[in-house]
Order: structure tokens, then C-alpha cells, then sequence
């Protein structure tokens, strides 16, 4: 087997894949280039869209070029695989903003030097915006068939559940095949990686660059990844784990791959990190908590730099076993001023955003789940004043693993 597809398996990236024997005797070959498309409906990436990232890099560790397509285009109308309702149509200077944005991100993980090897961003807004509707039709629509888009997931699962499906979103996939015509024809681009979600719509741009000009692509999807708990990836009880520092501090990011279940830190480390598959062999049996840390390190130092790896561990080690205040803590500030209106524990806990439900917070308050300062809180009325922050702060903890700094300004 190739080295780049033997690797992709190793690391638990595969799941499917068009012409596997022929993909693979043809990387043995020669260098391609191989795309990746997202969808620029936020400011930032999350950590769900990680795993495809990684494939970006391992492209570019086996000599391959990759293509990342910010869909400036395709945003516009929303992917409705996995979706139960019509996304909101975001305006154009919120795609253009969001577009930016997700490229500097891409920009960090990936080589930018290299120039065989340097990744290639296109915004298919620039072909599809010009789209001739008739022309279109008469010879992209021809080689697609109702029957068959039918049969696919993203629009048989809304149909079955008897939810809307917009003509907008039911043209998705259309849209997202001939996007790998386009780079195809523009780019050489012979190789398109998604999620498994995406295997209809990447089957269709196989099919359709066949019929269209009778060349041969192929396609490759990875696993959807969830956490041990079934929880989706990306997602916390806080919310999104954002890409951007501007959203989640490096060192909530660095706690967010610190807490993860023992059952999955072997298997982010082959998936996450670029830690070889011979070391991680070697060190799996390891300590649980030392390679937890290891795997914080690792994918934060790939983010954010190895001094914000290094600032999180000692955040994280003063904040745990020395029960310190931090210096690198998430903190909010409250007003001394807004203390004469009585703020409760309830109140200052959902200020902080560390819960947001105040019957979860109660519940946390009769389990002795809360503290202030690292002792336990027992009473939901207990009133915020001056006297209980030490030096102008207060440490407010939920749990082991959730805190945070309230500085009195």
C-alpha cells in the first residue's frame, strides 16, 4: 500500500474511498493535488473540523499539494448533509470576514513555504457567481438524475423525517461536484477528502468529471469522530472549541484536550498530533495523565506555539496541584459598584459563563460541585460581596476542571 494512504489508515483517518488499488498505485507514481472544501459559516474553525485539517498536513508530509477551497460560493446557499433545518444565509460581508479569517487559521497548521508542496486556497464564489443558469443546466445538469439524487443521506434522512428541504440546498450537491470539475480543470486537483457525510456529494464529482471528460478522479472520506462520552467533536458543555484565541483562550484550549476521556487519548494521539505511530506504540501504556498532557501539549503548541503550550501546562499545574491562582486563568471583571446589587453565586457563576443553567448550578451546589477561593460552596443564596475576593480576585471553580478568575475592578 502507498505510504500516505498506509499512514492516513493508521491514524484512524480512513473510512472510504473510490478506485482504492488505483488511487494507490498512482500516489506510488506521483505527487497529486488533493482538495479539501469548507464552508466559511463562522469566524472561526472548531475543533470539528480538525480531523480534516490533519489531512491537509499529512498531504503535505508525503510531498502532495493541497487545494483548501473556502466556500465563499456554496456558503451562500448551505450543505444541508447532517443539517435538520435550512441554515441562515449569512450576508456577503459576513462570508468575506468569515473567509479571512478561516484562511489565516488554515495558514497556521500548514507549510507556506515549501513551494511544491504549498497549499493552494481558491473561493469557488469566483466560478460559481457567473454561472449561466441555462448553459449550467444543459451541460452540468444533464449527468445528474433525481432517482439518484434522492437516494443520498443529506436529502433522504430530511425527507424521511418529513423536514423541509429547500430547491436552494437540494442544488449543494450539484454545486459541490462541479467544484471538483473546476479544480480538476483549473488545478489538476484528482483527489477530494472529506467526511463521511460528504460521501455522496464527493461520489458525484467523481462520476461527474468521468462523464464530463473522461478523466479518472477519486475520492476519500474520513470517520465522523466522537468523543467516548457520544458527544459530537467541537462541542462542550461551554460551547464551540474555537481555533481562534480571539474566541477560546490557548489555555481553555489546551484544558478542552487535558480533559478528554482515557478512552480516547491514545486514539487522538494518532489522529491529533504528529507524534509517530511507532512512539505513540511505545508510550500507550504509559501513565494516563502524563499522556494526557502530552496530547494538550502537542495540539495546542500546533496552534497557538509551543510558549502558550508551556504557559497552559504551568497554568494548569499551579491552578491544580499547587491551588493557585494562575496567571494565564480565564478571568472576567465585575465592577465593585455592581456588588450593591446583591449578586448571588448564582448570578456571578453565570456572569463568569461557566454554567448558564441556575437549576445545573444549584444542582452542583447540593453535590459540594462549586468553590470560591478552593473552598466548597453550600449555600445557592450566598450574596457576592467585597470581603470575599483575596487581593481583588476570586478563584470561582465547577468541579475539577472548570475555573476561572473574578477580578474586582
Amino acid at each position: 500500500m502507498n505510504n500516505f494512504l498506509k499512514e492516513f489508515k493508521d491514524r484512524g483517518l480512513f473510512y472510504q474511498c473510490t478506485g482504492e488499488e488505483d488511487l494507490s498505485k498512482l500516489l506510488e507514481k506521483e505527487k497529486i493535488n488533493s482538495y479539501i472544501g469548507f464552508d466559511c459559516t463562522a469566524e472561526s474553525l472548531h475543533v470539528g473540523s480538525l480531523l480534516q485539517i490533519m489531512c491537509l498536513r499529512l498531504l503535505q508530509k508525503h510531498g502532495h499539494r493541497p487545494i483548501v477551497l473556502l466556500g465563499g460560493g456554496t456558503t451562500r446557499i448551505g450543505d444541508p448533509s447532517g443539517k435538520d433545518k435550512t441554515r441562515t444565509i449569512l450576508s456577503e460581508d459576513e462570508i468575506e470576514r468569515n473567509i479571512k479569517n478561516i484562511e489565516k487559521i488554515l495558514k497556521i497548521f500548514l507549510d507556506i513555504k515549501d513551494p511544491k508542496t504549498k497549499p493552494i486556497f481558491v473561493n469557488n464564489y469566483s466560478w460559481l457567481k457567473n454561472l449561466n443558469y441555462i448553459s449550467f443546466l444543459r451541460d452540468i445538469g444533464k449527468h445528474f438524475t433525481i432517482n439518484k439524487m434522492l437516494s443520498f443521506d443529506s436529502v433522504k434522512t430530511r425527507l424521511e423525517r418529513e423536514q423541509s428541504l429547500s430547491y436552494m440546498e437540494f442544488n449543494y450537491m450539484i454545486l459541490q461536484a462541479y467544484d471538483f470539475l473546476e479544480l480538476n480543470k483549473k488545478e489538476n486537483c484528482i483527489l477530494q477528502i472529506g467526511g463521511s457525510d460528504q460521501w455522496g456529494n464527493i461520489v458525484n464529482g467523481v462520476d461527474l468529471i468521468k462523464r464530463y471528460s473522461n478523466k479518472q478522479a477519486y475520492g476519500l472520506t474520513t470517520p465522523l469522530i466522537t468523543l467516548a462520552s457520544g458527544a459530537k467533536m467541537g462541542k462542550t458543555e461551554s460551547g464551540a472549541v474555537w481555533l481562534d484565541k480571539k474566541f477560546l483562550s490557548p489555555y481553555d484550549y489546551w484544558q478542552f484536550w487535558r480533559n478528554i476521556d482515557d478512552r480516547d487519548v491514545v486514539k487522538f494521539l494518532k489522529t491529533f498530533t504528529d507524534i509517530s505511530i511507532g512512539e505513540i506504540e511505545e508510550i500507550k501504556n504509559n501513565n494516563i495523565n502524563d499522556l494526557k498532557i502530552l496530547l494538550a501539549n502537542k495540539t495546542t503548541e500546533m496552534l497557538h506555539g509551543k510558549q502558550e503550550a508551556e504557559n497552559s501546562k504551568e497554568t494548569a499545574k499551579q491552578t491544580f496541584a499547587d491551588n493557585s491562582l494562575g496567571n494565564n486563568l480565564p478571568s472576567i471583571s465585575i465592577a465593585e459598584k455592581e456588588l450593591k446589587n446583591k449578586i448571588t453565586i448564582i448570578d456571578l457563576i453565570i456572569l463568569s459563563k461557566l454554567e448558564n443553567s441556575k437549576s445545573e448550578i444549584r444542582r452542583l451546589i447540593k453535590g459540594n460541585g462549586i468553590k470560591m477561593n478552593n473552598n466548597v460552596i453550600l449555600d445557592e443564596k450566598l450574596i457576592v460581596t467585597k470581603n470575599l475576593f483575596q487581593e481583588n480576585l476570586i478563584k470561582l471553580s465547577l468541579g475539577k476542571k472548570r475555573h476561572i478568575k473574578v477580578k474586582l475592578t
